[in-house]
């Protein structure tokens, strides 16, 4: 429970600080400001650091940095991802190697604890001293440091991971910054910015050789990316220095030689980098909305992009009131699907950006579906709310296999610890199968997300082992619907070809009128490659119009695309496959798409 310090003990406190301060350990900053501040702060604390401390070493400071003597007052590990300031911690870790995380890992919160590089070490590359600097490495429950990873700290709008003690991951609403943020509850959010601070002070001079981590900028002022830096100010002034940090600060400086100058005095940090810049202003309306290309479950809508003074990072669409999708800020266009056939619906959009500001609701636009085909009603959903775990462990990248309404499904490579709108399969280069399903597939749709750092990109969607669309990802939760256009029975296989870890909710597919596969197979006889297996590294087309073919795409059965050919029939039938090993390939173009083998 936290201490309410009367002023009395501020008083003292703070004089009983000062008066560990060595005398004149700061008279060199005196008189200065912004980056001249800051360098000469570096050098104050460059001074005396024992740079010699192992990483081992880091718990034997803890003994005396990291125990609670200002909140419960029991001498525990005081653990800003598992603390309750207002009443009794649901758990605690005793000092020592006992609670300490080891070669038996951890699967829960409250199993041990460990140390927390509040910058991450895979930005130095895990060298020292930086490694070692007990400055900024708290200890921390090892199961939510591990669901922080090595994210920066920002503020979460919708959480897809929440600690017990109320410490979150998810997508960032700071503003300038739209991926994956970990965000620590309030009492410690300015410990964590002066800890920040002090990190890209001390190393200043190192940090164009460091990874920004979307936190650092690799420069010597100011060091740390705009919204970061942004975001760390306002911590701190909503935060102020705390008896705990003073304390650790004094522990800090007898055990490594150094000291927090912006605990000591935290009027250093608007002196250096200023005050924060908050945005409230919200982005301009969504112009021009248009609802049109009806079919019996979806219709589709575009519009004309806002404009923000930061930037819109997200595109709400909404259908007779209700929320129906998200997309991200760079995208204007959606296919909204699940409708009822013969029902008119009308749409509005409403534009966000980082810091969560929401434009007016757009003017709206009316659009009726059509009459429900043979095929086109729902065929099957699958919301992975049955998913089980299995012998891995729910945070752990393994094959997952779970039946639901009669369909079998296998994910590789798969956790089962995220949610987007519920419980969500996360993949990082794996794949989601069915089973075999009945009444084919006229259109897909899937909600994706990607988790922690790491690139936007495209799932790929096979029906019967044919290539027949993608699927977009970011972080911003997205749902998009394909047509497919394939009936009869199907095997549906998404696959992530990338190292992004990437969720998927809400898979729905509609089903496939017979007329669309006679068409589509009228379609695909009038094109013949040959010889196959696949002679002398040449494969032949034969068909009308092949002139006309603007693109052909040769993929893998896993989906991953190997080489992309424009208009590859301009000069000749004829296709050169020189490079492809032995295998099985797909030829996808704008008219047709055919298997073949390289032998």
């Amino acid at each position: 429970m936290k201490r309410i310090l009367s002023f009395f003990l501020l008083s003292f406190v703070f004089i009983n600080v000062l008066a560990q301060i060595p005398a004149g350990y700061y008279n060199a900053a005196a008189g200065l400001n912004g980056a001249s501040l800051k360098t000469a702060l570096k050098t104050i604390i460059t001074t005396g650091h024992a740079t010699n401390i192992t990483y081992n070493d880091v718990w034997s400071a803890y003994q005396t940095t990291d125990r609670d003597y200002d909140y419960d007052n029991d001498g525990t590990i005081l653990d800003m991802y598992s603390e309750t300031p207002v009443g009794p911690d649901q758990y605690n870790f005793i000092y020592g190697p006992t609670d300490q995380c080891g070669s038996n890992g951890y699967s829960n919160e409250g199993d041990c604890y460990n140390r927390e590089h509040v910058v991450p070490q895979s930005l130095f590359n895990e060298g020292l001293p930086m490694k070692s600097d007990v400055h900024f490495i708290r200890a921390t429950d090892g199961k939510v440091n591990n669901e922080r990873g090595n994210l920066p700290y920002g503020k979460v709008g919708v959480y897809n991971y929440l600690s017990k003690n109320g410490s979150k991951r998810g997508n960032s609403v700071s503003p300038g910054y739209s991926g994956v943020v970990f965000e620590p509850i309030d009492e410690f959010k300015g410990d964590i910015a002066r800890m920040i601070f002090y990190f890209v002070t001390r190393y200043e001079s190192q940090l164009s050789g460091f990874s920004t981590g979307n936190m650092l900028a690799q420069n010597t002022y100011p060091s740390l990316q705009d919204w970061e830096l942004n975001q760390l100010l306002q911590w701190h002034t909503q935060d102020p220095v705390s008896a705990s940090e003073i304390r650790r600060n004094n522990a800090t400086y007898a055990f490594q030689g150094n000291r927090n100058p912006y605990i000591d005095h935290p009027e250093y940090v608007n002196m250096v980098w200023g005050t924060p810049v908050i945005d409230t202003q919200a982005p301009t309306v969504p112009t021009n909305l248009i609802a049109n290309n009806p079919t019996s479950s979806s219709i589709a809508v575009s519009w004309t992009a806002s404009t923000d003074n930061v930037g819109v990072t997200s595109y709400e669409v909404y259908a007779n009131g209700a929320l129906k999708a998200t997309v991200s800020g760079t995208t204007t266009s959606t296919v909204v699907s699940g409708l009822s056939p013969l029902t008119q619906y009308t749409f509005y959009v409403i534009a966000k950006d980082a810091a969560g500001n929401s434009s007016p609701q757009s003017t709206t636009a009316t659009e009726t579906t059509l009459d429900g085909p043979a095929g086109g009603g729902s065929c099957g959903t699958e919301d992975f709310s049955t998913i089980q775990d299995g012998s891995a462990l729910a945070s752990q990248y393994a094959t997952r296999t779970w039946t639901n309404n009669n369909i079998t499904w296998t994910a590789t490579l798969a956790r089962t610890d995220e949610t987007i709108s519920g419980k969500a399969v996360c993949t990082q280069k794996g794949t989601l199968t069915s089973s075999v399903v009945s009444g084919g597939v006229q259109t897909l749709t899937l909600t994706t997300q990607r988790k922690y750092t790491g690139s936007n990109g495209t799932l790929n969607v096979l029906v019967n082992d044919v290539l027949v669309g993608t699927i977009p990802y970011s972080p911003t939760v997205t749902t998009t619907t394909i047509t497919v256009g394939v009936a009869g029975n199907a095997v549906i296989k998404i696959v992530n070809p990338n190292n992004d870890r990437v969720a998927m909710d809400d898979l729905t597919w509609t089903c496939a009128a017979s007329l669309a596969t006679a068409e589509t197979k009228k379609d695909q006889s009038e094109f013949i490659i040959y010889p196959n297996p696949v002679r002398n590294n040449e494969l032949f087309v034969k068909g009308e119009n092949l002139s006309k073919v603007s693109k052909a795409d040769i993929y893998d059965l896993s989906g991953k695309l190997i080489e992309t050919i424009a208009n590859p029939f301009r000069n000749s039938n004829k296709i050169n496959l020189k490079g492809l090993v032995k295998g099985t390939y797909i030829l996808k173009t704008d008219h047709f798409s055919s298997k073949f083998i390289v032998d």
